[in-house]
């Protein structure tokens, strides 16, 4: 863990070229650097290590968790002029022209707006001549699964047995889109989501590179909203930063991201389950005056419910929730003040709701509607109770 947090250091830009966004600005350059892919790192670095690489490689996962950016570094690596090497300088001409985009011997090609056969045959033609000053010919094809499947045939042949002077580097977010043909003469690896922890110890010493003040809160709230892509982290770190005048606020990113306060989202959730129909809506205009959207304040409640249940079935369940110790102790108590059936139900009825939202002409109508109707349920008693209470009722009658 502690390499996969090592960051790598800021290359500066020309004053011509102004600011340089943080995903930019930090893009790993070697292996050491790329974070949360722990075992993708460590299977490159003994397959260049000890020269056992195959020909083709194929990187897929979500967006912006590193394909892009690993096949530039596994580029990087094997034409290094010290290599080949899982460290590459960084400083010879193999390097620094990979890096600005200007190396005859890396081509990247984007699938997505080159996808006919036509397009693959100039590669297959080009990839019988060596490289022209480097060690491979490397074609780093992003979006691989948009080819036509006329070219991924005509891909075939080559793909399978290739000059020993060309390496194939593929990356995709749709893996069940490329045929298997394909995916049996390339080496897979699979991109996992970076968990938050790691996003949120990145992002802290990102925040100290840049001299930026933070609060710990709001960092694991940007960490979550990211969803395991350390390019959406970085882009909406980069909005906090410029949006806080770089002082980056919990507050302030709550009120960016259009969240809920957790505070109140919880004392909402209490009164519908206490079945106050006034006070609920009352809680619920404090949202709208902070200008939250009613299908992020539904989605809020729906990780809360979820929250909840993991609560009452085991504490440790339910860690990655950003809440204060004090927020934590209260949401144990409701937790432990509700059942499991009225927390499904709970959940059936914001999941149901989700779309009512979606296609209602007033959103904000459609809430209060979804709010009445769940504290209305909440005074329901649990479904084996009546049962219970019918049965004895019968019975009673029977006897009499």
């Amino acid at each position: 863990m502690e390499a996969a947090l090592k960051l790598v250091e800021p290359i500066q830009p020309p004053s011509s070229e102004g600011y340089r966004v943080l995903a930019r600005k930090y893009r790993p350059t070697k292996l050491s650097e790329v974070i949360g892919q722990d075992f993708l790192v460590e299977t490159l670095r003994r397959g260049i290590g000890e020269n056992r690489l195959g020909h083709a490689f194929i990187l897929t996962g979500i967006r912006g968790t590193g394909k892009t950016t690993t096949a530039r570094i596994i580029a990087r690596s094997l034409n290094c002029e010290k290599g080949p090497t899982p460290e590459p300088c960084g400083t010879c001409s193999s390097c620094m022209s990979i890096s600005q985009d200007r190396s005859m011997d890396v081509i990247e090609i984007d699938a997505a707006s080159r996808t006919s056969v036509d397009d693959i045959r100039e590669i297959i033609d080009a990839s019988r001549y060596k490289a022209v000053s480097a060690r491979y010919k490397i074609y780093i094809i992003d979006e691989v699964h948009m080819l036509s499947k006329s070219a991924f045939n005509a891909l075939l042949k080559t793909l399978e047995e290739p000059p020993p002077h060309v390496k194939f580097i593929f990356a995709t977010t749709e893996i069940h889109k490329v045929p298997a043909t394909i995916l049996s003469r390339c080496v897979r690896f699979d991109l996992k989501r970076i968990e938050s922890p790691t996003l949120v110890a990145y992002f802290k010493t990102l925040c100290e590179q840049e001299k930026v003040t933070y609060e710990e809160d709001a960092l694991g709230l940007i960490a979550k909203a990211a969803e395991g892509s350390v390019r959406d982290g970085l882009s909406l770190l980069d909005q906090s930063i410029t949006y806080g005048t770089s002082h980056v606020t919990t507050a302030q990113v709550r009120q960016m991201l259009g969240l809920s306060d957790q505070g109140v989202l919880l004392e909402l959730f209490q009164i519908m389950m206490e079945g106050n129909i006034a006070v609920a809506l009352e809680k619920l205009r404090y949202f709208y005056q902070e200008a939250a959207d009613p299908l992020r304040i539904l989605e809020d409640l729906l990780d809360l419910t979820h929250w909840l249940q993991c609560l009452k079935i085991s504490p440790s369940l339910a860690q990655e929730v950003t809440l204060t110790a004090e927020k934590r102790e209260k949401g144990l108590e409701l937790a432990q003040a509700l059942s499991i059936p009225t927390l499904t139900r709970v959940w059936q009825i914001l999941l149901k709701g989700f779309e009512e939202i979606k296609r209602a002409p007033s959103p904000q109508k459609a809430l209060e509607v979804i709010i009445i109707r769940l504290t209305y349920l909440a005074p329901l008693p649990p479904l084996s109770e009546l049962i219970e209470g019918i049965t004895e009722e019968t019975l009673e009658k029977k006897k009499s």
